[in-house]
């Protein structure tokens, strides 16, 4: 019997998934496990598949997403604290042919930037919005935001979110798929693959919203900060499934491309 081994011939690997162009190549400074990586790649994604990378135009919020102009390779607005839809609303009109979205958190649009996003929304405006929601002020230090859960330990709200005193979480999707200036409003999750591609499906008919000239457009992402949240980033998304949902349920609230027949 030989002694002799026989070398395997080296496997070729196939490429099946590459960077979006519409990403820089700097890496994220996010916390690992955070869920904007992810969404970043979604809005990335879709840049590229809609071919509007060259008339992209983003509007950074203020808080964790502050420097998303670091991460997209498309023009980029860094707006004061909640005024993204304002900023937005001006760009668009100044450049119709534009492709304009804003990217926030739910501290930045729920909160100091409440009175915008509600009329920058009733207007009609033909922008996408991108809107994290991880219920919590993630860059400030972890302190009870708009969103934060009922019972929800914050640094300011060490004994829970008490709805008697603050009340209870805004769900700001609800509210804006009422306006007769939405044209699609939805909520997802990145807490998994599955909803990942949902959410994606998602943020392609608001995006088709602004491009066909429907209407303003949303989508709500269920994110994690497990840094705040003092969990792992496995326990932060089962917090997302187990919790978050409870409170702000996944689905879509407004489409004007449904067929109107089978509602």
């Amino acid at each position: 019997m030989s002694d002799v081994k026989t070398i395997a011939e080296p496997v070729q690997e196939k490429l099946v998934f590459d960077r979006p162009k519409s990403l820089t190549k700097r890496g994220f400074t996010y916390c690992p496990g955070c869920g904007h990586g992810v969404i970043h790649r979604l809005v990335a994604e879709l840049i590229d598949e809609f071919g509007v990378q060259d008339r992209a135009i983003g509007m950074a919020s203020v808080g964790c997403s502050v420097f998303s102009y670091w991460f997209f390779d498309c023009d980029f607005i860094s707006c004061a604290h909640g005024r993204a839809p304002a900023t937005a609303t001006g760009v668009k009109r100044a450049h119709p042919d534009a492709f304009v979205f804003s990217y926030q958190g739910d501290g930045d649009l729920a909160s100091i930037g409440m009175a915008e996003i509600m009329h920058a929304a009733n207007r009609g405006e033909q922008i996408t919005v991108i809107f994290v929601n991880n219920a919590i002020y993630g860059m400030t230090g972890g302190q009870m935001a708009p969103t934060t859960l009922e019972n929800m330990v914050t640094t300011t709200s060490p004994l829970g979110r008490d709805p008697i005193l603050a009340g209870g979480p805004i769900r700001m999707v609800e509210i804006l798929a009422n306006l007769d200036g939405v044209a699609f409003a939805a909520r997802g999750s990145s807490s998994s693959p599955r909803n990942i591609l949902k959410a994606k499906a998602y943020m392609k008919k608001a995006f088709r919203s602004q491009i066909e000239k429907k209407g303003f457009g949303i989508v709500e992402i269920l994110s994690n900060c497990n840094t705040n949240w003092r969990k792992t980033p496995q326990e932060a998304n089962k917090f997302i499934d187990e919790e978050m949902v409870k409170a702000f349920p996944l689905g879509v609230y407004k489409d004007v491309f449904a067929d109107k027949s089978k509602k």
